[in-house]
């Protein structure tokens, strides 16, 4: 199995794994890791808005046989835009969403090895203050 293809299929395993400790932990009432459920229903929310769990269910599929680069790279920079702003929201509102920074930044690392090395300044860097 080529090498790419499998840091894909970690990538859409890890995308999954994060969708559903976000919904566990949206759905569960005596949750002592973030007092404001509102926050949390936003990052639920957000998401689902950029169709996270449709992204790691193509990249999982196209990457099952063969390697498509093409297509892997496409997914992965919409995966990007989205994560980006997950994480900047994220780290505003550390102090009740800070059980979720190691599962981003697990998620900002595999997602960087898909990155060209010209783009990896501009585009493909997510900035930490």
């Amino acid at each position: 199995m080529n090498f790419e293809m499998q840091i894909a299929n970690m990538l859409a395993k890890n995308i999954n794994g994060f969708i559903t400790f976000v919904r566990e932990n949206h759905e569960n009432e005596n949750n002592c890791f973030c007092l404001n459920r509102d926050k949390l229903y936003q990052l639920k929310l957000l998401v689902e808005e950029f169709k996270f769990q449709v992204l790691a269910d193509e990249l999982k599929r196209i990457n099952r046989f063969t390697w498509d680069e093409n297509y892997t790279h496409l997914l992965v920079d919409r995966f990007r835009k989205g994560m980006g702003i997950i994480e900047e929201y994220v780290e505003n509102n550390y102090s009740d969403l800070f059980i979720f920074t190691a599962r981003l930044y697990t998620l900002n690392s595999l997602s960087l090895t898909f990155c060209k090395e010209e783009e990896s300044t501009n585009s493909c860097s997510i900035h930490h203050e």
